[in-house]
C-alpha cells in the first residue's frame, strides 16, 4: 500500500503542464491505469522509441521517482501523442482507460484555466470604494460575482439565440428526446460531433438553421465555465419537422 499511496502522488506532481504549456503523463500513471507492471511499460516505451525518434527527430523525455525504499528509478514523462503512440501495443481496454483519463486531465485543465481567466478579469474591474476586493476575498464570493458577469456577457451574446428551439423542445411532438433527435440528424448527415459539440454539417452551414447558445456549468472542481449547445431557428425547426414526416 505504501508503494501504492507514493506512486500516486508522483503522478499527480506530474499531471502539470510543463514549461512549454504542454501537459504530461508518467509511465507511472500509465502502469497504473492500463494494470501494467511498471518495467513492462519502460520496456514498451524504450522498444518503440526508436521508430518515434526516426519520425520525429526527439526521444522521449526521461523523468524519475523514489520507490518506497527511497530508491531513485527512471520513468517517463510523456506527451498526450506520445502516450497514446505508446498504446498502440496495448489491448483495447488498456488503450480505453488512457483515452479517457487524458478526457478527464484536459477538462480539469480547461475548467482550471477557466477560472484563471475570470479571476483575472475580476481582477482588473473597477468597483466603487468599499466594494470586496480580490485580495482577501473568500473563492465563493469571486465565483458569485463572477457569475453576474457571466450572466451580463451571456445575456448579450445570446441574444441571436432568444427564439430558437432546442433538440428536446423540436423532437417532444414526435416522441423523441434531445439525444434521440441528434442521432437521427447526425445519421441524416445534417449535423456531427466535433469540438465537444453538435455542429451542422458543411453542407447545412450558413442557412439559417442553427445558432449557438452559451452558459455556464460547474465542473467537478467547483470551477464554472462556458459550453456552448446547438439550437435551430424556426427555419430550421421547420427544416428538420419536414425531415421526421417524410
Amino acid at each position: 500500500m505504501k508503494q501504492k499511496a507514493i506512486t500516486i502522488s508522483l503522478i499527480k506532481n506530474n499531471n502539470i503542464e510543463d514549461n512549454a504549456g504542454e501537459q504530461r503523463m508518467t509511465s507511472l500513471e500509465i502502469a497504473e491505469l492500463t494494470g501494467k507492471q511498471h518495467k513492462d511499460v519502460l520496456k514498451a516505451v524504450r522498444n518503440m522509441e526508436p521508430a518515434w525518434t526516426n519520425v520525429t527527430g526527439r526521444k522521449f523525455a526521461l523523468s524519475e521517482y523514489q520507490d518506497a525504499t527511497g530508491r531513485t528509478l527512471p520513468c517517463y514523462s510523456l506527451t498526450k501523442t506520445e502516450c497514446l503512440y505508446i498504446a498502440t501495443k496495448f489491448n483495447d481496454e488498456a488503450r480505453a482507460r488512457l483515452v479517457l483519463r487524458w478526457q478527464e486531465l484536459e477538462m480539469d485543465q480547461r475548467e482550471a484555466l477557466e477560472w484563471e481567466r475570470w479571476k483575472a478579469r475580476w481582477s482588473q474591474i473597477e468597483r466603487p470604494k468599499g466594494a470586496i476586493a480580490l485580495l482577501g476575498c473568500s473563492e465563493e464570493d469571486i465565483l458569485d460575482e463572477a457569475d453576474d458577469i457571466i450572466g451580463e456577457e451571456l445575456d448579450e451574446l445570446n441574444q441571436r439565440s432568444d427564439d430558437c428551439y432546442t433538440p428536446t423542445e423540436i423532437g417532444k411532438p414526435f416522441g423523441l428526446d434531445g439525444r434521440d433527435l441528434n442521432s437521427f440528424l447526425c445519421d441524416q448527415g445534417i449535423i456531427q460531433w466535433a469540438k465537444g459539440q453538435w455542429m451542422p454539417t458543411r453542407k447545412f452551414m450558413n442557412q439559417g438553421l442553427t445558432e449557438n447558445r452559451s452558459f455556464v456549468i460547474h465542473g467537478r472542481n467547483g470551477h464554472r465555465r462556458t459550453v456552448s449547445r446547438l439550437v435551430w431557428t424556426a427555419k430550421g425547426r421547420d427544416f428538420i419537422m419536414n425531415i421526421i414526416k417524410h
